[in-house]
């Protein structure tokens, strides 16, 4: 057991030294082995990027999930061949479907509202990203006139 044990120990203590002399030479070594493997580092993109992606790919999914509910509305209706229960549920399904699309464009929107007025008011920026779609040109000296 004693052996077993100084062994173990005995390799521990090599592989950290080992580990110590290739990471004291560059401490990015491991990154560097990375992206020559073929890998990108974790933190390529920022965190707003990730959770705007995030946002972006859930938004897909509930549009995917309205499009799925309205089909199958549809569908319900078309072959309810006038039976009353059928149409109401259809109609129930669609009608449910339409209120969770307007509050999910509601939450998105104003959450966007908000975030962009933050976002202006916590650096500085009040000038208006659109502004130059909608700048109306002095022809005197070409430059924006304020509106």
């Amino acid at each position: 057991m004693k052996k077993h044990f100084f062994i173990f120990f005995f390799s521990l203590v090599l592989c950290a030294g080992l580990f110590k002399v290739v990471l004291a030479d560059d401490p990015n070594i491991l990154i560097k082995i990375g992206q020559d493997s073929g890998y990108a580092p974790a933190n390529s993109a920022s965190l707003s990027e990730t959770v705007g992606k995030i946002i972006r790919i859930i938004l897909g999914l509930l549009g995917i999930i309205f499009l799925g509910l309205t089909v199958y509305a549809g569908a319900l209706w078309m072959t309810a061949a006038g039976e009353a229960e059928k149409v109401t549920t259809a109609t129930g399904i669609l009608k449910m479907a339409v209120i969770g699309l307007a509050i999910i464009l509601a939450a998105y929107s104003l959450s966007n509202f908000i975030f962009d007025r933050l976002t202006r008011s916590t650096t500085g920026n009040t000038q208006n990203p659109l502004q130059e779609d909608f700048c109306i040109k002095n022809p005197n000296d070409d430059t924006c006139i304020d509106f």
